[in-house]
């Protein structure tokens, strides 16, 4: 009786998903919102800028989430990584890199739109993707906030803090 009450109650929560929908609602909306937002307030011509020299640029930063959300969200999938994301590597211009960054996270919501907390922790492989795709762009916005308040720039999260 313990054991067949154990599995109820496993599967139920399985089934409600807790882990991918925090994930997805909590982490990952926010740091897209974020991210997308902080490629259009940047002024075009600061997309070469570096906080310190080695440093990567804005751009570059961008750049960065884009080819890591591909590779994330092609092993959600359960695919090969996109052309996409080889080619975001060539990207210079504020319109290109913007756009691919906004396309990466596309595919994203898409993957996760599939994903559910069994097929999550079904494999280390996938458990790192989710885990990688959420962290990492929290990291990168991050550092994007840094290049953005050194420019006068309010970043997003903080402007909709004070609209509310």
């Amino acid at each position: 009786m313990t054991v067949l009450l154990s599995c109820i109650v496993v599967t139920t929560l399985l089934a409600q998903n807790h882990l991918t929908t925090t994930a997805t609602q909590r982490y990952f909306n926010v740091v897209r919102r974020n991210l997308e937002a902080s490629a259009e307030v940047m002024p075009a011509e600061k997309y070469g800028f570096q906080l310190t020299p080695g440093q990567m640029t804005f751009a570059e930063w961008l750049i960065h989430s884009t080819q890591r959300n591909y590779s994330d969200c092609a092993a959600l999938k359960s695919e090969a990584v996109p052309e996409a994301e080889r080619q975001a590597a060539s990207l210079k211009t504020k319109a290109e890199v913007s756009k691919a960054l906004k396309d990466s996270f596309a595919y994203c919501a898409d993957a996760l739109q599939n994903m559910d907390d069994q097929k999550a922790v079904s494999s280390d492989k996938t458990s790192n993707a989710l885990l990688h795709l959420v962290v990492h762009n929290n990291e990168i916005y991050g550092n994007i906030v840094g290049y953005l308040r050194v420019t006068g720039i309010v970043p997003p999260s903080t402007a909709a803090r004070k609209k509310n």
